[in-house]
This record gives C-alpha cells, structure tokens and sequence, in this order.
C-alpha cells in the first residue's frame, strides 16, 4: 500500500532512476483485458491532415484566351486594305474599284462562309478548321507580295483570305463559348466579338507604319508572319471539346459527352434558310444588318483612312483614328448587352441607326489635314456605336426562331457582308467618278436612316413569324 501510495506521488519507478527523481514519464495505463486490441491486428496510424488543394483555373479560359488571341491574329488583314488603296494605286494606276472590288468579294466570302463554317467545325473539329483557315490567310497575304496585276489581288484577297477570315468569322467565338460554356456564355461572347476591334487597335498604327516607312510589301508579309506563327498556337493549346481532357463544360453540373461528328450540319443550314426566308421578319432583319455592314465595314473600315488621306491627313494618324475606334468598341458592344436585356431591341436598333447616319451625314465637314474636338467626339461616338447593333439583332433572332437562332444570325451576318461588299466597291467607285468621298457618307447616312425605319417595323413582324410556322 505504501510502495502504491509513493508510486502514485512520484510517478512508476523508471530504470537508471531514483525513486525521487523529479524527470518522471508519464505513461498511459496498460490496456485491460477486455478492452487491449489482439496481438494480430496491425497499428492504425493517426489520420495526418492533407494540405489544401489550390484551385485550379478552369481549361475553358485557357480556351477563350487561345481563341481570342487568334481572333485578334486573323484581325491583322482586316487593317490592311484602307491601307493598300493608294499605293496600290499609286504603284500599279489600279482603280479604286477595282481595289474596292477585291475587298468586296472578301467581305462577301468572310459572310456567307460563316455558317458553312460552324458546320465544318462540327463535322472536322475546331482546330483543324481553324488551321486551315490562318494558313488561308498566311498563303494569300504572301502571296500579294509578288502579285503585279489585278486578277491576283481578287484571287489572293476577295478568295484565299476571304475564305479564311469567314471561316473565323462569329462562328469560331460561338462555337467555342457554347461548347466550353455554361456559365458566363453572354460574358465570354461580349469579350470575343470585340477580339476583332482589339487586332484593329493592335496592328492598324504598326501596319500603317509600316506602309509609310517601307512601304505596302512589308506589311503584307507581316500580316502573312502573324498568321503563320499562330497555326502551331491553335493547334498545341486549342481543344474541340471539354471531354478530350475529360472535364465538363465551365459552370456544368455534369459531365457532357463529346457529340460525334455531324455529317448533315450543312444540309441543315441550307434548311433553316429556306424556312425562315418565308417571313418578312427575316428579311427585315437581314436588310437591317446589311445596312449595318454597309456603314461599318464597308465605308468606315475601308475608306476612311484613304478619304481622311485626301484631306491632307497623314496615313498614320488616320489610321490611329480608326485605331481608336476600336477601342470603344469594345465599350459599346459590352453595353449594348446590357441595355438589350432591359429595353425593347427594336428601339435600340432604330436609336443606334439613327444616331450614326447623322454622324456620318456630318463626318464631310469634320475631315482636315489635322485632329480637332470635334473629330475625336466622332470617333468616340462612332466607336460606342460600331458592333452596339449585334446584340439587339442577336435577341430578335432568338425572339423568332428559337433553337435556329444561331443558324438564322449566321445568315443575317451573311447579309451583313455582302452590304459592306457593295458599299466598299461603290464607294472605291464613286471616288474614280467624282473625286471625293461626300457623296458616299451622305448616302450612308441615309440608309442608316432607313434602317432606323425597319427596326421600327420589326415589331408587326411577331405575327407574321407564327403564321409562318403554324403553316
């Protein structure tokens, strides 16, 4: 009793120790019988706490920055030909129709290849469409360096880079977000429709450098070289689908098996145009955005720098004017989305018509051989309101067509090309005729105003739309 008492005080008795040694060990007590563990079970060690795992950024936004920078590549050709107009006529005494002409069947090519594209994409891939089409655009602009006589400037750009740069046109961006995307689809495709405005601002001040400095072969091979240097970009880092790295789609709850290839995607795009041909809301929808082409692409893009050029303007601050105009572009697009969920889309289109047929009625007064307050309000105002249209005509396209919206805006962005190819010849046309472009911005800004009429009309066109498909 009195050896347990003294072990209780100064603890159990440890070997090489003296009894009142105060270093005791504390140990826990031996098992009892019915509680010890049997000799044959082994040891379980104590659970060691994992560290926590960093979360990784979705492969989708590695897939929207690849496509966008591509985006921005092929963009390189889309600042070249208001730059090429005077020296090519300058070197070779080509028209200016006939320049405007190449650059027409290239605006048409890059509107009706649009939804043969989004077919090939589901039949072949995105990459190897893609591929094919930057080495489209490589081959022609190279090409053009040795070019000497003018069938070739319609072979080299209206065919080989007008095929290339429809084939990335709003089909490349769709097809990506709606595959890659749940989440953040309205985000993604605002910031990839304004890729095009971003390559605008990134190359039309080196190009028009370029074209000042050393003249208009260089640039040609420079837009060939960017092109070229983003085919093995898109083919390392770009995947058709999330289930060829076995994740879902950015924001899906399950995982989405990759769909096969679809063989009659081009049968159907040839279908949905013969259906939705049968009402009047699709040509007033199509008549609207051909307008739209017309007074972007067509005049703006294409002759605005030749034109500022004929009122004393340098190239390279003409074209860093339209540089600019990229820039708010982007703003605009952004919040043209936002309004288009809150107020009528046929209001904003007739707004957005009206407001930039006035400006471009006032532009002939606004060109001189300097910059002045009045001209930059036109390139910010004319930036906020270039791409403000495709949301809206987007949100009716869904209005009436449903599921067949993405097929239908594809044909209407087709009418949107081939408005801007007319205008762009016309306009190359009226300048060899009268020797200025005043007529040509005055006539613009009228169709803007009758176009700012049919989006009023859109309105009686619910109607007719469900007749159409009752019938």
């Amino acid at each position: 009793m009195a050896r347990s008492l003294h072990t209780l005080a100064v603890g159990p008795l440890v070997p090489g120790r003296a009894p009142g040694d105060p270093r005791r060990v504390t140990q826990p007590p031996p098992p009892s019988a019915d509680t010890a563990a049997p000799e044959t079970a082994p040891a379980t060690p104590p659970a060691r706490r994992r560290p926590a795992r960093r979360r990784r950024v979705h492969r989708a936004w590695f897939v929207a920055a690849v496509t966008f920078a591509t985006v921005v590549a092929a963009a390189s050709f889309v600042a070249l030909p208001g730059l090429l107009i005077g020296p090519l006529h300058d070197e070779f005494g080509w028209s200016r129709g006939t320049i405007g002409l190449a650059a027409s069947v290239n605006l048409t090519l890059y509107g009706v290849t649009a939804p043969f594209a989004a077919a090939l994409m589901d039949r072949f891939g995105i990459r190897r469409v893609v591929a094919v089409a930057l080495t489209m655009i490589a081959t022609g602009a190279l090409l053009s360096h040795w070019m000497t006589a003018s069938w070739q400037l319609l072979l080299y750009w209206g065919l080989l880079i007008g095929l290339g740069t429809g084939s990335m046109a709003l089909a490349f961006s769709a097809t990506v977000t709606n595959r890659w995307f749940v989440k953040h689809r309205g985000l993604v495709t605002g910031i990839l429709t304004a890729a095009t405005a971003s390559g605008q601002l990134v190359f039309l001040p080196l190009l028009s450098w370029i074209v000042e400095t050393h003249g208009w072969r260089p640039a040609t091979v420079t837009v060939a070289l960017v092109s070229a240097a983003a085919v093995p970009f898109v083919w390392l880092l770009l995947r058709d689908h999330p289930a060829d790295v076995g994740l879902a789609p950015y924001g899906a709850d399950e995982f989405v098996p990759k769909p096969p290839p679809q063989h009659g995607a081009a049968a159907r795009a040839l279908r949905v145009l013969r259906d939705s041909s049968r009402s009047g809301t699709f040509w007033l929808l199509c008549g609207t955005f051909a307008i739209c082409g017309a007074s972007t692409n067509g005049i703006i893009r294409t002759h605005f720098v030749p034109s500022a050029h004929d009122h004393g303007m340098a190239l390279t601050v003409a074209a860093s004017l339209l540089a600019v105009v990229g820039v708010f572009d982007v703003i605009g697009t952004i919040a043209s989305g936002w309004l288009t969920d809150r107020y009528d889309a046929r209001r904003l289109l007739a707004v957005y018509y009206g407001l930039r047929g006035l400006s471009l009625m006032f532009l002939p007064l606004l060109l001189g051989p300097s910059i002045h307050p009045p001209m930059i309000f036109f390139i910010v105002f004319y930036g906020l309101d270039w791409v403000a249209t495709v949301p809206p005509t987007l949100a009716l396209c869904r209005e009436h067509y449903g599921e067949d919206s993405a097929i239908v805006f594809g044909w209407v962005l087709a009418s949107h090309q081939i408005g801007a190819a007319v205008v762009a010849w016309l306009g190359g046309v009226a300048r060899d005729v009268t020797g200025t472009y005043d007529m040509v911005w005055l006539a613009s800004g009228g169709l803007c105003a009758l176009a700012a009429m049919m989006s009023l009309v859109l309105r009686q066109g619910r109607a007719e739309e469900k007749q159409v498909r009752a019938a």
